[in-house]
């Protein structure tokens, strides 16, 4: 096991313990190795890295996904929670959301604003 993919397991750990064996589940029939992959790219080699703290990214990850456009709606809710697990309150989320109308146009910021609604709607909604 690389050091990348030990630091980006650890840091899914604390977003989203289920996400490598989703991942797995989802696409390693198609692309062998897909989740873990991921899992040290990503995370291991851009998300753990110093300079910037998780809350950050997270918010960074969410602008780009949200400017994006609506294609990225399923990266984008799971993105959201986890800057939700990252610390960040749901008025950056809509914020960071919400600046991208400047960058991305009021389709992609909406298009997130009903991400967003989404994610928090399932989380109000009662077990």
């Amino acid at each position: 096991m690389t050091d990348a993919l030990e630091r980006g397991r650890a840091l899914i750990t604390k977003l989203n313990p289920d996400l490598e064996t989703v991942l797995g589940d989802r696409y390693d029939g198609l692309v062998p190795g897909f989740a873990e992959s991921l899992i040290e790219w990503a995370y291991g080699r851009h998300y753990a890295r110093p300079g910037l703290d998780l809350k950050t990214r997270q918010l960074c990850t969410i602008a780009a996904l949200t400017v994006l456009g609506g294609q990225t709606g399923p990266q984008l809710k799971v993105n959201i929670e986890h800057t939700l697990a990252a610390g960040a309150s749901r008025e950056e989320i809509v914020e960071a959301i919400w600046q991208m109308a400047v960058y991305g146009g009021l389709p992609a910021a909406i298009n997130g604003l009903n991400a967003a609604q989404e994610v928090f709607d399932t989380r109000n909604a009662p077990a």
